[in-house]
């Protein structure tokens, strides 16, 4: 929420106009120059410092360095790699790919998961003057409230309305909580992961990430090593961040791509095949790139699911009141015509 990184449409635009120009033939200064002058307002600043640090005779390497909060690693790693290895067009142009899949991903879960969110906001406070009107009811014949949940008339609606949005609070609170005060982000997220409807929905959105990722890293010539580890710290998910060192660490001692990844035991094993047919063929970069478009393909189609067992939940809620709420109404005059 506070993450100084600079957004998504800002990096896109970066990488677009660096691909542009610097195979164009213009020197980084003048890009950066450029950018400092007319680029995104967020990025004007970073660009102006970058500017500075290039005609003070700095590498890139070090100019990034200096604004190291406002590019993500893998940003910062393959710009490197690009100046190094004298492919920086290449490398932007990659990287532009992979910040507008990342959007496109952003946005999609976005939209597809607000109408859940709105569904079950109007679906607490429907509830809650449901409760208001039967004890209103109630209390105009002469008789008592009906309960619902434990709740009923105008105090019982702001209980359950408190009750509702504050579990709803207290859950963000708890993982806050758990995933920065006590630094427990990896058993977090691998629980996530296990969870029915929303796992399958992560697990293939960790998976796109990591192989666009590797396919870039590799694709770009950086050595298998660093490219493993950036690509893990690139799925946003900490449980695969956390097996980095020990993937990383097997792949030091010799042992090949998909034995390292067997051993991390987070990767699945239709993915861990694959692995192995890129390797053997010698076309892991290839194989990453369509496994990156297979993922997020899934991702897409697994959220979509997902947000109509949502939707279905919201209604079977309503129904389940609703039908509460009948019996208590039929409850209430049949009382009164026994009296």
């Amino acid at each position: 929420m506070f993450s100084t990184t600079l957004p998504h449409s800002c990096l896109i635009d970066l990488c677009r106009v660096l691909r542009h120009q610097l195979g164009a033939g213009l020197t980084l200064r003048d890009v950066f120059r450029k950018q400092s002058e007319r680029g995104p307002r967020a990025l004007r600043p970073v660009a102006r410092d970058i500017c500075t640090s290039l005609e003070s005779g700095d590498a890139l390497r070090v100019a990034l360095e200096k604004q190291r909060s406002a590019f993500p690693p893998l940003f910062l790693s393959l710009a490197v790699v690009g100046e190094e290895t004298g492919q920086l067009p290449e490398v932007f142009t990659e990287l532009e790919k992979y910040f507008t899949l990342q959007q496109k991903l952003r946005r999609q879960l976005r939209s597809q998961s607000l109408l859940p969110i709105i569904q079950l906001v109007l679906a607490f406070f429907v509830i809650a003057l449901l409760i208001f009107v039967l004890g209103a009811i109630g209390q105009s014949r002469g008789g008592q409230a009906p309960t619902i949940l434990g709740h009923k008339g105008g105090a019982g609606s702001l209980v359950f309305l408190g009750l509702s949005f504050g579990s709803m609070f207290s859950l963000v609170a708890l993982y806050v909580m758990l995933t920065r005060a006590l630094q427990q982000k990896p058993a977090v997220d691998a629980l996530l992961l296990r969870l029915p409807a929303i796992g399958p929905c992560l697990e293939a959105l960790v998976l796109g990430r990591f192989a666009m990722s590797l396919h870039v890293t590799l694709d770009s010539g950086m050595p298998i090593v660093p490219a493993m580890r950036l690509s893990l710290e690139a799925t946003g998910n900490a449980a695969y961040a956390s097996r980095a060192n020990v993937i990383t660490k097997a792949i030091k001692n010799g042992e090949d791509l998909t034995l390292a990844m067997t051993r991390g035991r987070i990767f699945p094993e239709e993915f861990i095949n694959m692995v192995l047919s890129g390797e053997e063929g010698g076309r892991v970069p290839e194989i990453m790139r369509h496994q990156a478009e297979y993922y997020f393909e899934e991702a897409s189609r697994r959220l979509t699911t997902l947000t109509r067992l949502a939707t279905l939940g919201v209604w079977l809620i309503y129904a389940v009141f609703m039908v509460i709420a009948i019996f208590k109404i039929a409850t209430m005059y049949l009382g009164q015509l026994g009296a």
